[in-house]
């Protein structure tokens, strides 16, 4: 499968607009990938805009989104409880899982209650291990990983400069201390195993995420570990849903030429 190193940008007005056009994107991307290959691999991100984004396919909007052919990953978790509120679980749960017909067994979360934090790393990357078995599906384990973006450009638990940046394994990581509040361990996909899926969709809203996005499109194609998310490469595309606070640091043309 070709890697295209230029993501796609679309900028809207507002994070109600990002939130609209991503559950339409989402819509759609999962209806190709059941029609292709009879479901939909879903990774996804914990935060504030995707929460967001959940809100809203548990509404009216979702009733479209084939849930019974749809499986559920994290890209990454706190080492908390399940039903802490600092839980990515516990934000997705409430915000989606809970109100949309899902069955648990096609929820694959994160066990960031398992102590020491590398069993969970452990379990999980043993639970990944069969999706390398589909040989039709190239260099993709999933069809979609949703990401977030750190005012420190980090994305997952992947923070600037962290020796998981230079994980070469598809595979979970165990993450002693993370680079922001709350400081305690997590558990985090490597790069390889984020960039295991057809495609990577990125929101950012907020003027507190624009220098990061801005130093992650000036960084490219190369990408920097002082931005972990410019290191992040789909196995097929990568889209952008930004606000236009979010992408208010990037150069004029860039914008200009960007999609909505």
């Amino acid at each position: 499968m070709e890697h295209r190193l230029a993501p796609e940008l679309r900028i809207y007005p507002s994070l109600s607009r990002v939130t609209s056009a991503a559950a339409r994107h989402l819509r759609a991307r999962a209806a190709e990938s059941v029609r292709a290959r009879g479901r939909f691999l879903w990774v996804l991100a914990g935060g504030h805009t995707p929460e967001k984004l959940y809100r809203r396919l548990a509404g009216p909007s979702g009733h479209r989104f084939p849930w019974d052919r749809t499986e559920v990953f994290f890209g990454d978790e706190r080492c908390v409880s399940p039903r802490n509120p600092e839980s990515n679980y516990a934000m997705a749960r409430e915000s989606l899982l809970r109100h949309v017909p899902i069955a648990p067994r096609r929820v694959h979360r994160l066990r960031g209650e398992l102590r020491p934090p590398s069993r969970g790393a452990t379990e999980y990357a043993r639970l990944l291990g069969p999706l390398a078995a589909h040989r039709d599906w190239d260099d993709a384990w999933f069809d979609v990983v949703l990401l977030g973006i750190g005012p420190d450009g980090h994305t997952a638990s992947l923070f600037p400069g962290a020796p998981t940046l230079r994980e070469r394994r598809r595979t979970v990581v165990a993450v002693r201390r993370s680079g922001q509040p709350p400081f305690v361990p997590r558990l985090t996909f490597t790069l390889p195993a984020l960039a295991s899926s057809r495609e990577v969709v990125f929101l950012a809203s907020g003027v507190e995420k624009a220098a990061a996005v801005a130093g992650v499109f000036r960084s490219l194609p190369s990408g920097s570990p002082k931005w972990p998310a410019s290191l992040v490469r789909s196995a097929g595309t990568t889209v952008w849903f930004l606000d236009r606070g979010a992408a208010s640091e990037l150069p004029e043309p860039l914008r200009d030429g960007a999609g909505s």
